[in-house]
C-alpha cells in the first residue's frame, strides 16, 4: 500500500502528460486556416520625367522617359528594319523596353515569298496604307494564342494623329501596343516588351507605370516633313 501511494501519483501525472501531448495537434488543427495570396516583390518606380527625342533627319520627333536609353534597332519582333528610323527605347531599371518602328506610305519595302522548294528569298514592294495597317494586326494577333483578350481602340492623339491601341491580356510579352499615322505619308508603331517571364499578375504595376509613357509619347509625337 505504501509503494502504490508513493508511485501512484507520478505515474498517473505522467499519463496525463502524456495523453496532453497525443491531443495537441489535434486540438491545435481546429483553429481556423486562412490562406495566404501569393505575393510578389515590390517595384521601385521612378518619378515620371521627359526628354525630347529630335534626332536630326529622322521624319519623326517625340518625347520619351527620362530613365530610357535610346539605341538603334536591328529587328522589330523577327522583322528586319527596312531604314534607319527603326529605334529601340530601353528601360534598363525595369527590364524593359519601346520598340519604335517606322515605314514611309508609298516607300519600298522588303518581304519574303516562299518559292516552290519552300525556301523564302526577299523581293521588293511598296508599303501601302493598306498593307502595313494589315500588317500591324498581324503583328498584335500573333499573340493571340496566349492572350485571353485582345482589344483595339481608336483615338486621336493631342497633335491631331490618328491612331489605334492595342491591349492585350493574360500573360504575353507585350500587353501594350499602338500605331499612329497620316494615312498618305508617315507610318510609326510601338510596343512594350519586357525581358522577363510573361506573368500579367507580377508585370501589372510596371505595366501600368510605362503605360503612362506610352500615352505621353503618342501625345507628344510628331511628324517633321
Amino acid at each position: 500500500m505504501l509503494l502504490n501511494r508513493i508511485t501512484g501519483k507520478p505515474l498517473a501525472f505522467l499519463l496525463l502528460l502524456l495523453i496532453g501531448i497525443a491531443l495537441f495537434p489535434i486540438l491545435g488543427c481546429n483553429s481556423p486556416y486562412t490562406p495566404k495570396p501569393r505575393g510578389y516583390f515590390k517595384i521601385q518606380l521612378p518619378e515620371h520625367t521627359y526628354q525630347v527625342f529630335d534626332r536630326p533627319g529622322f521624319p519623326y520627333s517625340f518625347e520619351y522617359p527620362g530613365y530610357g536609353v535610346i539605341s538603334q534597332d536591328s529587328t522589330y519582333f523577327e522583322e528586319q528594319p527596312e531604314n534607319p528610323y527603326w529605334i529601340n527605347i530601353d528601360i534598363p531599371s525595369l527590364n524593359g523596353r519601346i520598340y519604335i518602328s517606322y515605314n514611309q506610305i508609298g516607300g519600298k519595302a522588303r518581304y519574303k515569298v516562299q518559292s516552290g522548294n519552300g525556301t523564302y528569298k526577299d523581293s521588293l514592294g511598296v508599303n501601302t496604307f493598306d498593307k502595313l495597317l494589315n500588317g500591324s494586326y498581324t503583328l498584335s494577333f500573333k499573340h493571340s494564342y496566349k492572350a485571353s483578350s485582345i482589344d483595339d481602340s481608336a483615338f486621336v492623339s493631342s497633335n491631331g494623329i490618328d491612331g489605334i491601341y492595342f491591349r492585350i491580356g493574360g500573360n504575353t510579352a507585350t500587353a501594350n501596343q499602338f500605331l499612329l499615322t497620316d494615312s498618305t505619308r508617315h507610318f510609326l508603331r510601338g510596343a512594350l516588351y519586357f525581358d522577363a517571364a510573361p506573368n500579367e499578375d507580377s508585370l501589372r504595376p510596371v505595366n501600368n507605370f510605362l503605360k503612362e509613357d506610352l500615352k505621353h509619347l503618342i501625345n507628344t509625337l510628331r511628324w517633321k516633313n
